[in-house]
């Protein structure tokens, strides 16, 4: 935590130093300008040569290849499994077939990474109670991400004879009428007039050969053409829902990896302010009292000798007992302030403020105390907070705003420091963002160099 804003703050982005002279200092002089100059382009007029537009159409070009070859396996799979399921045979056809879907299934995920730039996780893998054949067959029948698999096999055809036929028929004719008076003239010449025919019979015929008939054919191509790219982006957008949707885990085992990530993150915390706690002991009230009570061994020796000097070390012995009293005070309100339980967080958060070493103004604003374990997350959340402004932003003043958005608590603490606070940087804030996140809350972090930096949190009012 500590070492937040100062990496922050020594991350700072610096200018570019070039030379006064013609020449460049890296890279080919010419490719920036282009570069910039393509980019000065209105997306709509550059989309039909972009990557994505490419990649997007051989998306759609090799779906319907696949797809056909999915429809058919997955019929023939499912049918031939199906029919002999009153035989044993059945089983192991009906679990193969899954498991073939499965395997296409990972080949999608593996296309749409490829030309979508979808990166979706693989489905929850199989878990046999043990290792024979049986048992595998067992899971993969039981699978739900299995027959999910097998449904996008067979609704997988149907959408990538659309898509296909959608996407040659925009792309060919916009790209073949943009460039017509290039390649008009090779249409054979029929009583002087040439070009394609647009109709014709015995007595009249229509050619697309005079300037104004070629421009207009060339312009509807142009807007066909630059039409093409978002029609593209809806077809695939359909496709990205397919695949996210019915390849990749279920609702359900994201929720458990979640859940199990976030009780290593408190099980980590934990462990790590039981650490803090026994080491403040450790070094701070444990070796006061043990050094306190030599000092009362010693002055016991010397009260019949030396009664003045006994006095003196009693006194100083005294001093060490408050000084032990007030580090365990100030460890018992770091495990949880007392002020807290008993008065709430508009209490316990005007406590902190008058702790700090720069001016805090507190605004809380609830009509009612979440539970407890978030108003202790809340509590600490800002203590941290408090801790960093007091320690590396240079502020003169800070805020802490607290309330209430329907079922959040939101938490928004200010300054008015040097900003340049990095939330990647390392721990300290990274860490505290993992300790809201294991309560489904939120971090987030502006702070641009020269300040100001607002940190805003947001938790569950209830712990779920």
């Amino acid at each position: 935590m500590a070492t937040e804003y100062g990496q922050g703050y020594a991350h700072m982005d610096r200018p570019d130093v070039r030379g006064s002279g013609s020449g460049s200092v890296s890279g080919s002089g010419a490719g920036p300008d282009v570069e910039e100059r393509r980019h000065r382009l209105p997306a709509g007029l550059r989309a039909p040569l972009e990557a994505r537009t490419w990649r997007e159409f051989g998306y759609t070009m090799l779906s319907l290849p696949i797809g056909i070859a999915a429809f058919v396996f997955a019929v023939v799979s499912l049918s031939l499994g199906a029919g002999l399921l009153i035989t044993f045979i059945g089983v192991p056809v009906l679990a193969a077939g899954l498991a073939g879907c499965r395997g296409i299934g990972a080949l999608e995920r593996t296309r749409a990474r490829g030309l979508l730039g979808l990166d979706v996780a693989p489905p929850e893998p199989l878990r046999p109670k043990n290792g024979g054949v049986m048992a595998l067959m067992g899971a993969v029948l039981k699978s739900g991400a299995s027959w999910r698999h097998l449904l996008y096999s067979l609704l997988m055809m149907p959408w990538a004879i659309f898509s296909f036929t959608v996407s040659v028929v925009f792309w060919t004719y916009g790209w073949m009428m943009l460039t017509y008076p290039l390649w008009f003239w090779l249409f054979p010449m029929y009583g002087g007039q040439g070009g394609i025919q647009l109709y014709g019979d015995n007595n009249h015929h229509i050619y697309l050969d005079n300037p104004f008939e070629i421009t207009v054919v060339a312009g509807t191509g142009l807007l066909v053409t630059l039409a093409t790219p978002w029609i593209l982006r809806a077809l695939t957008t359909v496709d990205r829902v397919m695949v996210a949707g019915l390849l990749g885990p279920s609702r359900l085992a994201t929720r458990v990896v979640e859940l199990e990530s976030d009780r290593g993150v408190v099980v980590d915390t934990a462990a790590a302010d039981l650490r803090r706690i026994e080491r403040d002991l450790h070094d701070g009230a444990q070796a006061r009292l043990v050094a306190l009570a030599m000092d009362l061994g010693l002055a016991k020796e010397k009260l019949t000798e030396d009664p003045q000097a006994a006095a003196r070390m009693v006194d100083e012995a005294h001093g060490e007992v408050k000084v032990a009293l007030q580090e365990l005070r100030d460890l018992a309100r770091g495990i949880h302030p007392a002020v807290l339980t008993d008065r709430g967080l508009d209490a316990a958060l005007s406590s902190l403020a008058a702790r700090c070493t720069v001016r805090v103004q507190v605004e809380v604003d609830l009509d009612s105390r979440p539970a407890a374990a978030i108003e202790g997350i809340a509590y600490f959340t800002v203590s941290e907070l408090l801790q960093n402004i007091s320690k590396h932003s240079g502020a003169k003043s800070a805020s802490v705003d607290v309330w209430r958005a329907e079922d959040r608590l939101m938490l928004q603490v200010s300054d008015d420091g040097v900003g340049g606070a990095d939330i990647s940087a390392g721990s300290g804030l990274a860490g505290l963002a993992e300790r809201l996140d294991a309560v489904d809350g939120i971090l987030v972090l502006d702070s641009p160099a020269g300040g100001p930096t607002t940190v805003t949190a947001e938790l569950p009012w209830r712990k779920g």
